[in-house]
């Protein structure tokens, strides 16, 4: 829970920063860093857990799934550091139109949270229905990448950092339902289909 505290907020500090202008790519790459370390913590639990306990079924799905869900926390931390580090590579954006990204930025961060909650309720309606919202991102993502080929965008730098932060909210949104694939995996023992 630790992880999916300092995730969401790595996420939700590099949205501001992109939205305000106000660099934090020191504090993002911090906390991306702490992520990483705590998933590494995860991992090597997780293996002696397995090594000293041996656990089967249930037990056994859990810890899979704890490893994975750690995993998708630590690429929170990473793309929220790569959001951040648009900002640092594209200078002043203030002339860009910002509406896209935080549209699809309060879905994706809500996907976050209901992942979360789905993981620490073992909910799986609320697991259902955070995969059911990334069709919405991955949509936005396409319309963003129409435009920026069709050169709707009032210069170079703008359609280029949209781009790559759509790109980096879609790939939070697949994390957060791979999470919610996890809790479903962990509650019933089987898997989504994968798209």
């Amino acid at each position: 829970m630790e992880m999916a505290a300092l995730s969401e907020k790595s996420v939700n500090a590099a949205i501001e920063a992109y939205v305000s202008g106000i660099k934090q790519i020191e504090n993002i790459r911090n906390w991306s860093e702490e992520i990483r370390q705590l998933q590494d913590d995860v991992s090597e639990l997780a293996v002696d857990i397995i090594a000293r306990y041996q656990p089967v079924a249930s037990d056994l799905r859990f810890v899979k799934a704890a490893m994975e869900i750690a995993y998708g926390f630590s690429r929170f931390g990473r793309y929220a550091y790569d959001i951040a580090e648009v900002l640092e590579l594209g200078g002043d954006l203030s002339i860009c139109d910002k509406g896209a990204v935080e549209l699809t930025a309060k879905t994706t961060k809500e996907m976050i949270r209901m992942s979360v909650d789905a993981f620490a309720n073992r909910d799986v309606e609320l697991a259902k229905s955070v995969q059911k919202l990334d069709d919405f991102v991955d949509e936005k993502l396409r319309e963003t990448f129409d435009r920026a080929v069709h050169g709707r965008y009032p210069e170079v730098k703008c359609a280029l950092s949209e781009s790559l932060i759509m790109r980096y909210l879609e790939r939070i949104s697949d994390h957060s339902s791979y999470i919610g694939d996890s809790v479903i995996y962990i509650v019933t023992g089987e898997r989504s289909p994968r798209k």
